[in-house]
């Protein structure tokens, strides 16, 4: 565990200097707070005149036998005062930049990380609970380092200079104390203890919250074409009311903590009061002093005085009360452990593809040889998700994937561009094993349109960008051509400048699909990937985008996912996929005559043949 807490501060960096100082900020106030009640009952005894009828009487009868006058005394006070509020208010204000600045630069650092996973990293976690570690756990941690460095500090040091300070009112009297603390100790283990295990129930049931409210808005549009609104309220409804339900428990818990407190308080009271006024009753005489002609009668205690008893009683509300604000910190340093595990856990986690350690940056050509290759996206997966690959395409060829749902068909092109890794065999581009390739020049130069479609807010021409932030709009321009995508600028006067709300809500899925693919033509690939990325545009559409490519840009190498056969026949070599296997590779006219899931495919499609 305290390696997890050492990769956590090592997110405090700038702000260490804030972190070192706000303890010591705290403990002068703590010590200075343990000092205000022994000048306050030094005050108190230096005005005490037993039977004096008259102030001034008092304040000279007190000043004979006082080392400090009772005007220095208050102004003692006053200063001590004001010393000790300084002090306070420049802990919070040091440790909150502390606290804000390490939550600030940790999420900085969980977010780099993050970006660095690849998907196989990125597929153990789920998005509702990536942002949960990011939001609720980041918060937790940033309160309890908070309370660390300010009043985990300041309650011990509260509690030991009390002490200290007891002994040197009330000597043996301080033993009160002392037996009523394991008393409290106890009764607050057991109260912390109790809610603690709720607390971290409750974590897990952060994330189904998240998790619920995030599928309710990605699918809005699914649930309100279905009316399942109250289905999903229901379901929002039961996942928030089991959180507050352990939430009123552990709350129902520490409540407990006050009576306790109050208990053994009044308890500590009573007997500072029996045992105190019972020694003070015991030891103290009346004395007859003549001042200024005056004869006037004082009374002279022993080793107790009441002002001592009032000073105890202070001292003893201090030691248990720190007591109990210290459980409390305790309750809430336990919670932020689950949220140190949960958020070094992404930290610690190291991604599964990294450059080698002298990449290649130059690529020959738009090659890809797939030799012998088998892949699974887990370990622990029983079957391979691609068996015996073997799969050669010679740079500049156009050429299409085909195959039932679940086929493999995503599976073989994300190893392209080292997406994800093989387990077994290889694949190359430009005869060249992808994993000796710099990251980014291997994508750079193999760019992909995934199945889901995801344009940025903001306008046409910074999401073209993404691209090459370097692009003209001359070069914008033409890869919308290629694309079929000029009509997204005639809708409105603003041209490339045209808003994009968030996630292309104002455009349509095949509007979103060309802006796409556009914007992986911009980065002048070596090797171009449509993943099925042509499903909702119309098929006049679809074939104007392969004629643009493959007259235009015949150098580079052209892959095509697709579900229709009209958006591949015309392809150099057509990938039939099976169960994660090859089934066959041919032409349109040769697979048409020998592969029976082609044939199948074809022939439903185009409803001719039917009974074949």
């Amino acid at each position: 565990m305290w390696k997890k807490i050492k990769l956590i501060l090592k997110s405090v960096r700038q702000y260490k200097k804030y972190a070192i100082i706000t303890p010591i900020f705290m403990a002068i106030e703590a010590f200075f707070e343990c000092l205000l009640p022994f000048i306050m009952q030094e005050l108190v005894g230096s005005i005490q005149g037993g039977n004096i009828t008259q102030a001034s009487d008092m304040l000279t009868a007190a000043s004979e036998n006082m080392h400090w006058s009772p005007v220095a005394l208050i102004i003692a006070l006053v200063v001590l005062a004001i010393c000790s509020m300084f002090a306070g208010i420049m802990g919070g204000i040091m440790g909150a930049k502390a606290s804000v600045g390490l939550a600030a630069n940790l999420r900085a650092d969980y977010y780099k990380k993050i970006q660095s996973f690849s998907f196989a990293n990125i597929d153990k976690f789920s998005s509702s609970s990536l942002i949960t570690r990011m939001t609720t756990d980041i918060n937790n941690i940033q309160m309890s380092f908070q309370m660390c460095i300010r009043i985990v500090i300041r309650v011990p040091l509260l509690m030991i200079f009390s002490i200290i300070m007891s002994i040197i009112t009330g000597g043996n009297m301080v033993f009160i104390f002392i037996g009523l603390i394991p008393i409290v100790g106890i009764g607050l283990f057991f109260i912390g203890k109790g809610a603690m295990g709720i607390f971290m129930r409750v974590f897990k049931r952060y994330d189904k919250l998240n998790e619920s409210v995030e599928e309710n808005v990605s699918g809005i549009r699914v649930v309100k074409a279905y009316v399942r609104e109250d289905f999903e309220k229901q379901k929002f409804n039961n996942a928030s009311d089991s959180m507050s339900q352990d939430f009123i428990k552990a709350e129902k818990i520490i409540a407990l903590n006050n009576p306790l407190m109050n208990t053994v308080i009044h308890l500590s009271n009573i007997l500072v009061l029996s045992i105190g006024c019972s020694i003070m009753a015991a030891d103290h005489q009346v004395v007859e002093k003549t001042i200024d002609g005056q004869l006037v009668k004082t009374v002279e205690y022993g080793i107790m005085s009441p002002e001592k008893i009032s000073t105890l009683l202070t001292y003893g509300i201090q030691i248990l009360s720190s007591l109990m604000i210290l459980s409390m910190i305790l309750v809430m340093l336990f919670m932020s452990i689950e949220s140190i595990k949960r958020v070094s856990e992404v930290l610690e986690e190291e991604p599964t593809i990294v450059n080698p350690a002298e990449p290649i940056y130059e690529i020959p050509d738009g090659s890809v040889d797939f030799n012998k290759v088998d892949f699974k996206y887990f370990e622990s997966a029983e079957k391979n998700t691609l068996e015996d690959i073997d799969l050669h395409i010679k740079s500049g060829q156009f050429v299409g994937i085909l195959g039932a749902t679940g086929s493999g068909k995503t599976s073989v092109v994300n190893l392209i561009s080292r997406l994800y890794d093989v387990k077994d065999g290889d694949v190359k581009v430009g005869g060249i094993d992808v994993k000796n390739y710099d990251l980014k020049a291997l994508r750079d130069n193999v760019s992909v349109v995934l199945q889901k479609n995801v344009l940025f807010s903001g306008t046409i021409a910074s999401n073209l960008k993404w691209g090459n932030k370097e692009a003209t709009e001359e070069e914008m321009i033409q890869a919308l051509t290629h694309a079929q995508a000029l009509e997204v600028l005639r809708g409105s006067n603003d041209g490339l400048n045209r808003k994009v709300e968030q996630g292309g809500a104002n455009f349509s899925g095949g509007q979103k699909q060309r802006l796409c693919i556009a914007r992986a033509l911009l980065k002048k690939p070596k090797i171009l990937i449509l993943d099925d990325s042509t499903s909702a545009v119309d098929t006049k559409t679809d074939r104007l985008i392969r004629k643009s490519l493959k007259e235009d840009l015949p150098n580079m190498t052209k892959i095509v996912i697709a579900q229709r056969i009209s958006s591949i026949e015309d392809a150099d070599q057509i990938v039939v996929m099976n169960d994660g296997t090859i089934d066959a590779v041919g032409t349109h006219e040769e697979l048409i005559k020998t592969n029976k899931i082609y044939q199948e495919v074809y022939y439903t499609q185009n409803k001719v043949g039917g009974e074949k």
